[in-house]
């Protein structure tokens, strides 16, 4: 093997260089380092466990700054008396869309509740489909993913195939 292969398939499993590799965007939202295992480590020990943890309540948390933050600026807004039935209109709408997304991130929140009682329960990281581990990166991008990548995939061709 050529020293240049050896270099870069060395820096591949650095995890500085796989983050250098993902915009940032996509890096997670909840503002904590990823997971940097070690060898022979045991899938969802407490180390794991807790990491995960971090991450679920730090990201609820946010969401529920969010659901605040909605909240006064509603109130806020609504004080405002607009004579201008455009105006209403344009706020209304921006409220029904604020609430609409609300809504979502209230299902958000009730997810990731499940999967802090899955920590709790010790069932957290396994696919509630097939049992297999789900995976600390696929759990980094989606931390309260139930499903393990192959089970996920078939579940969308199924999907993909009853919308037809």
């Amino acid at each position: 093997m050529s020293e240049k292969v050896k270099k870069k398939k060395s820096n591949t499993s650095s995890p500085n260089t796989l983050e250098a590799h993902i915009p940032h965007h996509t890096m997670m939202p909840y503002k904590l380092e990823p997971y940097v295992l070690t060898n022979n480590e045991v899938y969802m020990n407490e180390r794991q466990l807790s990491h995960f943890r971090r991450i679920l309540e730090a990201w609820k948390k946010e969401l529920m700054k969010e659901v605040d933050n909605t909240i006064i600026e509603m109130k806020e807004a609504s004080v405002t008396v607009l004579a201008d039935p455009n105006d209403r209109a344009t706020q209304e709408e921006a409220f029904n869309l604020e609430l609409r997304t609300r809504d979502r991130e209230r299902k958000l929140i009730r997810k990731i509740e499940e999967a802090l009682q899955q920590i709790d329960d010790k069932e957290y990281g396994y696919c509630e489909s097939c049992g297999v581990e789900i995976g600390i990166r696929r759990l980094e991008a989606r931390p309260t993913a139930v499903l393990c990548i192959d089970c996920k995939t078939l579940d969308e061709i199924r999907e993909k195939r009853t919308a037809q």
